[in-house]
């Protein structure tokens, strides 16, 4: 019997690089929280091998790398006992784009599993494992509004309700892979504290919420820049880039209405 789930996406309420660790990452402070666009996974069980099939939209690479495979792999690694499985993933959460999509699809693998097959794990047994996957998986486990340091592994849950605010995502065809993002950033302290910031009114976050990877990729890539300013423009309280981008967010304190402006570019409009 097929079972059916639905695996969330996030965005990041601003982005410090605050310094370069000795192991070559960096440590950053942001805030993850969650977004009702969803990809779509189906999970049945299947013979022999596992077997994963894509739809929606596009996604590069081989399949067997792709972080769902991994998370099945890896809790039989961990001694758990999971049959071949037949999966099917529908993405309708955009690639590439700063939104967590791929790391929400291992996270919920790993919730679902343990949950159909009764395995012996916590919660925090299973951010561990998800944690083995990616540094933003752990928060799919369980997404909820967290303040997020380290090298965006280390999560505090913090109060935050923006219910009352419209969210409008446009994601253009433009690719910043994780090399040139941080190629281009000089790790500081902040000038504002990240949290004091999001405990302010939204129409307050500009110029203190600040995404840090903003300044070089909207030099290489205008466009994103331009996308930015055209949410401003057609009335967003707080508008960025989600993560090391390609997509930019607008927050909205009444849902917009500008989709067609965008039409060239996936865009998605919801109530948060």
């Amino acid at each position: 019997m097929p079972f059916c789930i639905k695996t969330g996406c996030k965005i990041n309420l601003g982005l410090n690089i605050t310094e370069r660790r000795p192991d070559g990452y960096h440590n950053l402070q942001t805030i993850f929280y969650p977004v009702p666009l969803y990809d779509e996974l189906t999970i049945r069980e299947g013979e022999g091998e596992d077997e994963l099939t894509l739809g929606g939209h596009l996604l590069d690479g081989n399949v067997q790398d792709n972080l769902v495979l991994r998370a099945v792999r890896l809790l039989r690694q961990e001694g758990f006992h999971i049959p071949p499985l037949c999966i099917d993933l529908k993405k309708i959460i955009p690639s590439g784009a700063g939104l967590g999509g791929g790391s929400s699809d291992a996270a919920c693998m790993i919730r679902t599993l343990s949950g159909l097959y009764n395995l012996p794990l916590s919660e925090e047994q299973m951010e561990w494992l998800a944690g083995k996957l990616g540094a933003d998986c752990p928060f799919f486990i369980n997404p909820r509004p967290v303040y997020a340091e380290g090298i965006g592994d280390e999560f505090t849950s913090i109060s935050l309700n923006l219910s009352e605010l419209y969210l409008m995502l446009v994601k253009p065809e433009v690719h910043v892979s994780t090399r040139e993002a941080y190629a281009g950033v000089h790790p500081h302290q902040p000038a504002c504290s990240l949290l004091e910031t999001a405990q302010m009114p939204v129409g307050k976050w500009a110029g203190r919420m600040v995404n840090d990877f903003e300044e070089n990729i909207f030099s290489s890539h205008p466009l994103l820049a331009d996308i930015k300013q055209e949410l401003y423009h057609q009335g967003a309280a707080y508008a960025s880039m989600s993560g090391s981008g390609s997509t930019i967010y607008g927050l909205f304190r009444s849902r917009p209405n500008c989709e067609q402006l965008f039409a060239e570019h996936f865009t998605y409009v919801c109530q948060l």
